[in-house]
């Protein structure tokens, strides 16, 4: 690499789905066992898989996650989030809201999740994944970008600036 090359940044893309009922809420997962964040409350989501487009990623989780069908016509792109873990990771999440599924949600993973909880997105629980509360509060007031995570920024342009729909 040549002095004036930059090297090319990678991230995990995360992938989140929440389903949204008819009365506003959304269904989130208390994470168990050596997971990351366990014990937290986050929706149903995972990593990209190699090969796999973002939309067949949030369909395979939840799935995996909570045994409900989401065709992909009532699958919608809802939210992206850039997070730094306290590690210092960087991670792009990308959130799909589904109003529609097959299936009563059931915790198909029990050594990963312990609780399935129904929860309104504009007042997260208050022991939600950091991440999760920024995606959920950005959700709620239609917030298309969120950022978490960062030394000193605040994502307040998230809120009412140019990433609101």
């Amino acid at each position: 690499m040549s002095a004036g090359e930059r090297k090319r940044h990678s991230r995990v893309v995360d992938l989140f789905v929440l389903l949204h009922r008819d009365d506003g809420r959304v269904l989130l997962l208390r994470r168990c066992g050596g997971v990351y964040a366990s014990g937290l409350l986050a929706p149903p989501s995972g990593h990209l898989e190699a090969g796999e487009t973002v939309v067949e990623g949030a369909l395979r989780e939840t799935y995996e996650e909570v045994g409900v069908a989401v065709q992909e016509r009532h699958l919608e792109f809802c939210h992206v989030i850039d997070h730094r873990s306290p590690e210092g990771q960087q991670r792009l999440g990308v959130a799909f809201r589904a109003e529609r599924w097959q299936g009563e949600p059931y915790n198909k993973e029990p050594h990963k999740h312990s609780q399935l909880v129904w929860a309104d997105p504009a007042r997260p629980p208050a022991d939600c994944v950091p991440y999760a509360r920024a995606l959920l509060g950005q959700f709620a007031t239609g917030g298309l970008l969120s950022v978490d995570g960062y030394d000193g920024y605040d994502g307040s342009r998230g809120r009412e600036g140019r990433w609101a729909r």
